[in-house]
């Protein structure tokens, strides 16, 4: 195609196209003539020589369109130009142009009508054009007027509202950045009003926005002051919720929680929390100290503040000790209530929520939560014992700060109050034994109790070297639990109620006794201000006025004094003292009184206790040991074991006064009981300094041995035991025996109680005291009252008197010897003088059976040794001695209400002796030991010796012998 566009360019013909481009509207087509179509057809047509002419032009013509024809054939010419071969060659060529002309020629004019045809059409669409253009014209010049008279105006209306727009968002937007600006202001307003999550959701707004237009330049400056503004909120935050360590809020605490939650903090906040209460913890009781010490001082030192705590408790005054402690309790109970509250707080506001989560995110979130929650749970959890932990160490230093050991004993019983309230706190805040506190307040205890009790020990022995024993006035229902250091027992009947919950109990009902320290001063006060309340109340009236108990109870005994005529004048005494007793002695009718016999010698006084002021103080002070033990039960057995020592102590000062006498056990009355031997042993040996009284002088056993003894005490010498017209003192001995019998009865009713108390593996000694020393008391009285017996009638007289009596008479006699007469005088005259020391001091019915057992006794025994004197004796001296026997059986029976008769078969069953054979004889040698040799001995001898051989008497002997051996 390339080489026929160049042919026909050479022949000067054109494409159609170019043939187009040349034509002017108004110029003709060139057509070609008639000439050179028929020049063209003239030649020789040979179609096959054409085409092998065609074939035989060269490639290279037909290669490109930039192929150069003419410089191609000029390159071939040889060197040398033979001129007929140039014309033959210029023939060939001439040919082969021909041929292509022809051709080409061939193909125009077979394809001339259809060039004619389309030279039409192009004729036709130039003619269009030309409309077209026309229509153009006009068509522009139409848009033109339109432009100037609608489009330009039109949309400059929209391009202006456009720009308003944006003018607009621009505006909304600069007033968000003035707003951002101006936040900072707003921020520090909802701080001052403590709004925590309100200024957290703003602050995290603004950052909001501030990204939104972080396009700014002046935004970039103002996220970094939201940034620094956050973390200032982050510190006050910080700062508001070390405040609730101490005065626990609920609003309060509740935004702070919801500031932390909406930072995404929670966990940091628990864990900065504790970290406030322990701080919390440190600084309170160092403010309080501190204050006090600096009070103290009374100075402006400043170098208390420069001390560590442990270091400022040891500048703590005795006066100030306990005021102090309080103080320090309460603060420290406020830091404990302030985080029970917040675990009750997160206990109420953290549980988990059921409702179902509706997409990923939000389960996503709950998981979330879950975490945080169960973190919290866990860190509180944990942190109870921790607090409960601090607090003990620091009040563990301030107990150990001080020597207690010379503090008042009630000040040191407020201190273990105070320090057992602590402990139940703790039991209640965390179910802790408070093993430190315990072991504390178990040395300071431990010192404190042994200097106390060596003094207590010393001073009960000045009382009873001072004690007159003398009958202390007590009302007649006097029981130990109106003395107020007994007082816990009525406010407790459970020993292992605590101290606190038992001050609570008063002032709370029975329905408040449920509740934990917690639950009660939840709201307002505080469980260490419980004693200061109640102290004030502490009033006993134990004490009788007048023999009388109340103005009404004498006026009774008036009005009933007329009515009783026909009572003898001294029983009628009897019975209007007896109306100052119980109420059951209120309706005692005559003919009880009259029953009433002679050997009752309480009929004068009400039933009151018999007690001295020295019986009183040692009540009171097992009342105050048993209240360090009930308070403090670590040091329960050595205070037990000190209670004990002090009643051995009495019981032994009793011993040693009224009832010590070398007569004893000449008596063969046997009355002192292995037993109570036995314990008045263990007493001197392990209590009484034996050494005392040569102290100036003996050489000293261990320092430390001695310390734990006390020396033995001595009776006043206002107290006369030697005057047989009080009866050898027997008012005082009855005092001092009963009040010691009363003191027994005492710790009889704390056994229980004592018994709760002590170890499991110390309570055998509790078991064994009871047994073998409180209840040896009452034994007390057979050694005591027999001094009293033995001296109050005079047996040796009797003695005389027997012995100048003819027993070897011949004849029954009907009247009874002299010496009986005197001997019952003589108890006429015991049994009045018991009246009179009765009047002075009720002689309870026990008291008076033991004395008139042992004067009945020591009676007969000595009519035996006075029939054992006789050397001559008939059977009808045997009937006398029977007839004086019954005699003085009679009129002693008048006398006394004691049944049996004391040792009565003792004396019958000598005096049968006289009528036995000497085989009888011998049996009763070897069956009544109860008689003396040589009271056998005159029954052989008086008896037998005119019916026996000197050799069966001889064979007697030695049997009696043989008796009395053993004893020797």
């Amino acid at each position: 195609m390339q080489k026929i566009k160049s042919l026909m360019a050479r022949q000067g013909l054109k494409s159609p196209q170019e043939s187009m481009a040349d034509l002017s509207p108004v110029e003709n087509l060139r057509i070609p003539s008639k000439e050179e179509l028929r020049e063209l057809r003239e030649q020789p047509i040979d179609p096959q020589a054409e085409q092998e002419l065609i074939d035989s032009i060269q490639e290279v013509y037909f290669s490109n369109d930039s192929f150069d024809m003419v410089q191609h054939e000029l390159e071939k010419l040889p060197p040398e130009l033979p001129l007929q071969e140039l014309e033959e060659y210029r023939d060939k060529l001439k040919r082969q142009q021909g041929a292509v002309s022809k051709k080409v020629a061939d193909l125009i004019l077979e394809k001339q009508p259809a060039y004619v045809k389309e030279l039409e059409r192009v004729t036709a669409l130039q003619t269009n054009l030309q409309l077209a253009a026309v229509i153009c014209t006009n068509a522009r010049r139409q848009l033109s007027v339109s432009k100037e008279g609608f489009t330009e105006a039109s949309l400059g209306l929209l391009a202006n509202q456009r720009r308003r727009q944006l003018l607009t968002g621009l505006l909304k937007s600069l007033r968000t950045i003035k707003t951002l600006q101006r936040t900072d202001v707003r921020l520090s307003e909802m701080l001052e009003e403590e709004d925590y999550p309100g200024a957290i959701q703003l602050c995290l707004e603004c950052q909001k926005a501030a990204s939104t237009f972080k396009h700014y330049s002046c935004i970039s400056e103002l996220n970094s002051k939201l940034q620094d503004t956050l973390e200032q909120i982050e510190e006050q935050l910080d700062v508001a919720l070390s405040k609730t360590c101490k005065n626990f809020d609920v609003a309060h605490y509740t935004k702070v929680q919801l500031a932390y939650t909406l930072l995404g903090k929670t966990q940091t906040a628990m864990d900065q929390l504790h970290m406030h209460f322990t701080q919390a913890i440190h600084n309170t009781v160092f403010q309080v100290v501190l204050g006090y010490v600096e009070l103290c001082a009374g100075n402006a030192d400043t170098k208390f503040q420069k001390m560590q705590y442990k270091d400022l408790c040891t500048h703590i005054t005795l006066d100030s000790y306990i005021p102090c402690l309080m103080d320090l309790c309460k603060a420290l109970w406020e830091v404990m209530l302030s985080y029970h509250r917040t675990m009750q707080w997160h206990e109420e506001h953290d549980k988990p929520e059921t409702t179902p989560t509706p997409d990923d995110a939000a389960a996503a979130e709950s998981d979330e939560l879950s975490v945080d929650r169960s973190y919290v749970k866990k860190k509180l959890e944990h942190g109870l014992t921790r607090i409960w932990q601090d607090v003990q160490l620091k009040v563990k230093a301030y107990i150990l700060g001080t020597d207690m050991s010379n503090f008042k004993y009630d000040d040191f019983i407020v201190v273990l109050d105070v320090i057992s309230r602590l402990m139940q706190v703790g039991e209640e805040f965390c179910s802790s034994k408070s093993e430190v506190l315990q072991e504390s307040i178990k040395r300071q205890s431990g010192n404190y109790f042994k200097n106390y009790h060596r003094a207590r020990l010393e001073e009960l022995r000045m009382f009873l070297e001072n004690e007159t024993w003398e009958l202390c006035p007590v009302k007649s229902n006097f029981n130990i639990t109106q003395l107020h250091e007994f007082k816990f027992m009525g406010q407790c009947r459970s020993p292992s109620m605590s101290p606190s919950r038992q001050a609570v109990s008063l002032s709370g009902g029975p329905a408040q006794d449920q509740l934990s320290l917690f639950q009660l001063y939840v709201q307002e006060g505080n469980p260490f201000e419980i004693h200061s309340e109640h102290k004030e109340e502490e009033t006993e009236d134990v004490l009788a006025s007048n023999g009388y108990e109340s103005d009404e109870l004498e006026k009774s005994v008036y009005q009933d004094y007329d009515s009783d005529s026909d009572v003898p004048e001294e029983l009628k005494q009897d019975y209007v003292d007896e109306q100052t007793g119980d109420a059951p002695l209120k309706s005692v009718s005559r003919e009880t009184i009259r029953s009433k016999k002679k050997s009752d010698y309480n009929l004068n006084k009400t039933n009151a206790p018999i007690l001295t002021n020295t019986t009183l103080n040692v009540i009171r002070l097992v009342g105050k040991y048993m209240q360090m033990m009930n308070i403090l039960k670590p040091i329960a057995f050595d205070v037990i074991h000190c209670v004990s020592q002090l009643f051995d102590y009495y019981l032994y000062a009793v011993y040693t006064f009224f009832g010590r006498n070398d007569m004893y056990e000449s008596s063969g009355l046997g009355l002192i009981s292995s037993r109570l031997r036995s314990t008045l042993n263990r007493i001197q040996e392990n209590l009484i300094d034996m050494e005392a009284v040569g102290e100036s002088t003996a050489v000293h056993g261990p320092g430390e041995d001695r310390k734990e003894k006390v020396p033995s005490p001595h009776l006043s010498q206002l107290v006369i035991l030697t005057n047989s017209g009080t009866l050898y003192g027997l008012a005082q001995r009855v005092v001092a025996t009963e009040s010691l019998v009363f003191l027994a009865e005492q710790f009889e009713s704390l056994q229980s109680h004592l018994d709760t108390m002590m170890p499991a593996a110390k309570k055998p000694f509790l078991q064994q005291f009871y047994s073998q020393t409180v209840s040896t008391a009452s034994e007390l009285r057979k050694p005591i009252y027999w001094i009293v017996a033995a001296k109050a009638i005079d047996y040796e007289q009797m003695l005389l008197m027997m012995a100048g009596v003819k027993w070897d008479i011949r004849e029954i006699m009907s009247q009874h010897n002299v010496y009986v007469d005197v001997l019952l005088k003589e108890f006429e005259q015991f049994n009045k003088r018991l009246g009179d020391v009765s009047r002075h001091v009720r002689i309870p019915l026990p008291v008076s059976n033991v004395l008139w057992e042992h004067c009945i006794r020591l009676a007969n025994r000595t009519l035996v040794e006075g029939y054992a004197n006789v050397k001559k004796c008939s059977n009808e001296g045997r009937a006398l001695m029977q007839l004086d026997f019954q005699q003085f059986l009679m009129k002693l029976e008048k006398l006394t209400d004691l049944r049996p008769i004391p040792d009565k078969e003792f004396v019958e069953t000598y005096i049968k002796a006289y009528y036995l054979t000497e085989n009888d004889m011998e049996q009763f040698i070897k069956n009544h030991r109860e008689y003396s040799m040589k009271q056998l001995a005159n029954l052989v001898n008086v008896c037998l010796g005119s019916h026996i051989n000197k050799k069966a008497r001889q064979k007697l002997l030695a049997a009696i012998d043989d008796i009395d051996r053993p004893k020797r």
